[in-house]
């Protein structure tokens, strides 16, 4: 049994050391956003962040997280507000499918979290690792640049990342 900290909530987990979090977050805790990609840590669709870090959770055990803090993009939307980067996303139409843009939604929070302002390469760097097989690139790294603006019109030039209506207390 390990106890594990996901979207600020403690849970008793009892599986396997090597169990992957991917499995852990869709199969024990019924946190489904986070998506099945392809198993290898390559498409970024499971991207969440452990201790405000982006990473596949297809790569990383349950043994791999203690006492580590987990988030995932459950935890973006509060009192039924979208996230910055989510409103973003619906505001232009990312999303075809819809199927990996959890993980590029968590892996554009990780690069706001450290560059409030990025500019095409820096966005491109990025979001290199995660894969949309319906090509909405362009629109992805629109949205990216219009939720650094609507952040730092909001917060004066600095990722707010106390503001409840941002980020609901998370440090990223």
């Amino acid at each position: 049994m390990q106890t594990i900290t996901v979207n600020k909530k403690q849970y008793q987990i009892e599986a396997e050391a090597d169990m992957p979090l991917l499995w852990i977050l869709r199969d024990h805790l019924k946190l489904t956003g986070t998506k099945f990609g392809c198993g290898n840590g390559l498409c970024g669709a499971c991207t969440v962040h452990v201790n405000d870090k982006a990473v596949r959770s297809c790569q990383i055990s349950l043994s791999d997280i203690d006492k580590q803090e987990v988030r995932t993009i459950e935890s973006l939307a509060t009192s039924g507000k979208l996230h910055i980067l989510q409103q973003a996303w619906q505001d232009i139409s990312v999303p075809q499918c819809g199927y990996c843009q959890s993980g590029q939604i968590m892996t554009a929070l990780a690069l706001l979290a450290q560059n409030p302002n990025p500019d095409n390469k820096a966005i491109d760097t990025a979001m290199s690792g995660n894969i949309c097989r319906c090509g909405t690139y362009s629109r992805i790294r629109q949205a990216i640049k219009n939720a650094a603006a609507s952040i730092n019109a909001s917060s004066n030039d600095s990722l707010d990342i106390e503001k409840p209506d941002q980020l609901d207390g998370w440090s990223v």
